[in-house]
């Protein structure tokens, strides 16, 4: 405590912005952190250069992915445009609970080391699974569409495609919710110039993730359709794993906040706690009321709400 005091006021002293900082931002073992050692633009240079690539790779197969189930895999446009919506619909569900993984155990960091390692995973066996002749459809010949070609990929073959995109839908769970806010957890809003940067970093994120799009939409999208699917799939596989990496070099300037829970899992406690007391009357002490002040019970009693039971259920001081 005594150290913590001396550095701000040797900052203050010096004119130089080195206390620590005021938001509540830790390092990796929960200890504080000094503001001219760790987080802004030192870096958030690490997290938008990691989604520059990671775009890259989404995108490098997501654009795509039709053409491939309908020419490769050889199934028809209806059921390889409901195959992909539904993977697509899977990525954007995941967040969720990526989100409250994060918020409620194990924190933005180590929820996006995990889950990044599992994204890399699935890119790497979606790569295999267009590159192994053993894994991969039995082709038609060259210049053959493949929609019309008898010989179709085996269940094997479907089942391991199938896997390593939902493996996919998986890591990016714990990326896409975290890598952003991780990014915004690395300004104080305390302090006036990191407040102004912090909407920097937003900009630029936007930019990173439009290159990255570009780029898979342009480059990658050319080698899948004339070079072929392995490089075309290698490349993004690549670029994700040289995207975990930078990430993981700007570790030891990160910022970082303490899980403090989920909104969910109050969200979830007051709807158990509505349900299982939904005929327990209202307490005529307020004192057993959760959460009310005695002018908000008054308020309530006049407007008659302890004879409605919707909202008879949540006042109640105890859940269990």
């Amino acid at each position: 405590m005594m150290s913590r005091v001396l550095a701000e006021e040797k900052g203050s002293a010096d004119g130089r912005d080195d206390g620590y900082t005021e938001d509540g931002s830790v390092d990796l073992k929960g200890r504080p952190v000094l503001r001219s050692n760790t987080g802004r633009w030192k870096a958030c240079s690490f997290i938008v250069g990691y989604e520059v690539f990671e775009r890259m790779a989404y995108y490098g197969i997501a654009s795509n992915l039709v053409l491939y189930l309908t020419r490769e895999l050889r199934e028809g446009t209806v059921k390889s445009s409901n195959n992909v919506t539904n993977w697509v619909g899977t990525v954007w569900m995941t967040p969720i609970l990526g989100a409250y993984i994060a918020d409620a155990h194990l924190g933005r960091y180590w929820t996006f080391v995990i889950s990044s390692a599992i994204y890399l995973a699935g890119m790497a066996l979606l790569t295999l699974a267009v590159s192994v002749p053993a894994l991969r459809p039995p082709s038609c010949g060259h210049g053959h569409k493949g929609v019309n070609c008898n010989r179709r990929a085996s269940a094997f073959q479907e089942g391991i495609f199938y896997c390593a995109l939902y493996i996919i839908a998986i890591g990016t769970g714990g990326t896409k919710p975290n890598i952003s806010t991780m990014g915004a957890d690395q300004f104080d809003n305390f302090e006036t110039k990191e407040r102004v940067q912090k909407l920097s970093f937003f900009n630029w994120w936007m930019f990173s993730i439009f290159f990255g799009t570009l780029f898979s939409n342009t480059f990658l999208i050319y080698i899948q359709d004339n070079v072929g699917w392995s490089l075309g799939y290698g490349l993004p596989t690549v670029g994700l794993l040289v995207s975990v990496l930078v990430f993981l070099v700007g570790t030891p300037f990160y910022r970082h906040k303490l899980p403090s829970g989920s909104p969910f899992s109050r969200i979830f406690q007051v709807l158990v706690a509505a349900i299982r007391k939904r005929n327990v009357p209202v307490p005529t002490n307020p004192k057993e009321l959760h959460e009310l002040s005695l002018e908000e019970y008054s308020k309530s009693k006049k407007f008659r709400i302890d004879h409605t039971p919707s909202l008879r259920l949540i006042l109640y001081k105890h859940f269990s």
